[in-house]
């Protein structure tokens, strides 16, 4: 091989590096810290850093299920509503006298059936996972006003609030997100290392393909939404615990940071592809981008905006590549007939 071909062979080599979803999006937060770093002296602050993380870790624990939803092409839009259900079971068991780590199980509990019931109304009654959830997304954050109305309840103890407000013994890092750290590590060993998590790939790509291959593609969907539920009522808690307090409007809007991530991370929304890496890199980029319009004093309502057009250019950007790898390839082979 000349020198000039194995230069072609490393522009090309570098070009397929570069064109990787989970590169991009480690480039565009270098970018945001190099940015954060010039408009803000506090963006570059352990502290700041730290605090900002602890506050997405529910979004963060939300967002693992959520990928492994979105992967099969499907979508759930109750984890939030489920999320609030949780902690106001959670709450209210609590203040009628319960102790509080039986208030908690309670609490999981609910998210759990939460998403059983999703499951079932989408692998069992074959309603479309957007239809199903939008409609448990209304029933359950009713269940919650219901129960909890104009009220607030607080005071929960302190072995409950460690998990929101505390440091692990002996270090600077808060309990939660070792708590996320643990989880993202089995939903990644899951994704990428079982036969749960190819059936999830094969699934995104063609679902009907999957039943006459044998794979158990309405249980599929029941567990993992079962597990949306089951992660969203342990982000209940954890929100719970951070706050002090549970009150009607938590969590309100938490569904689509949620979706922004995951898809921002390079699950397509037609399924079949993605990775954990790029969804916990995500995450990372949505922490930074908040902790830096934070520092900006830009308004929660323009924030809002702007996760809104990254949830479009996550969408639309890996088409465009798709697009253009498709004509680029198309080209090649079109060469290949003219020169034979």
């Amino acid at each position: 091989m000349n020198k000039q071909q194995s230069n072609s062979s490393l522009i090309r080599k570098t070009i397929n590096f570069l064109s990787q979803w989970e590169v991009q999006i480690v480039i565009i937060i270098g970018l945001i810290v190099f940015a954060g770093s010039r408009l803000s002296p506090y963006f570059i602050n352990y502290k700041n850093q730290i605090r900002n993380s602890k506050n997405l870790v529910e979004i963060a624990l939300m967002a693992l299920p959520m990928t492994f939803i979105i992967i099969t092409g499907n979508i759930d839009l109750s984890v939030a509503s489920n999320l609030l259900m949780s902690a106001v079971v959670m709450a209210k068991l609590f203040e009628s006298g319960v102790p509080i780590w039986w208030a908690v199980a309670a609490g999981i509990l609910a998210g759990i059936v939460g998403g059983l019931l999703n499951g079932i109304l989408i692998g069992i009654v074959k309603l479309p996972a957007l239809v199903a959830t939008l409609g448990t997304y209304t029933l359950y954050r009713g269940i919650g006003y219901t129960l909890l109305r104009d009220f607030t309840v607080k005071g929960f103890p302190e072995s409950f609030v460690f998990i929101g407000q505390k440091l692990m013994p002996g270090t600077t890092i808060p309990a939660q997100l070792f708590l996320f750290i643990f989880f993202a590590i089995i939903f990644g060993l899951i994704l990428h290392g079982t036969t749960l998590g190819r059936y999830l790939y094969s699934i995104g790509q063609n679902e009907d393909t999957c039943r006459y291959s044998g794979v158990p593609v309405d249980g599929v969907k029941i567990l993992i939404f079962t597990l949306s539920g089951l992660m969203s009522a342990i982000a209940g808690m954890v929100l719970s615990a951070r706050y002090g307090s549970v009150d009607a409007d938590i969590a309100a809007g938490y569904e689509l940071t949620v979706i922004t991530a995951v898809v921002l991370g390079g699950v397509m929304t037609s399924g079949g592809t993605g990775s954990m890496v790029g969804v916990f890199f995500s995450l990372l980029l949505v922490s930074e981008v908040r902790l830096l319009m934070n520092l900006l004093n830009i308004q929660g309502s323009v924030q809002k905006i702007v996760f809104g057009v990254l949830l479009i250019i996550a969408i639309l950007l890996p088409r465009i590549f798709e697009v253009l790898r498709v004509r680029k390839r198309m080209k090649i082979i079109q060469k290949e007939i003219e020169e034979n």
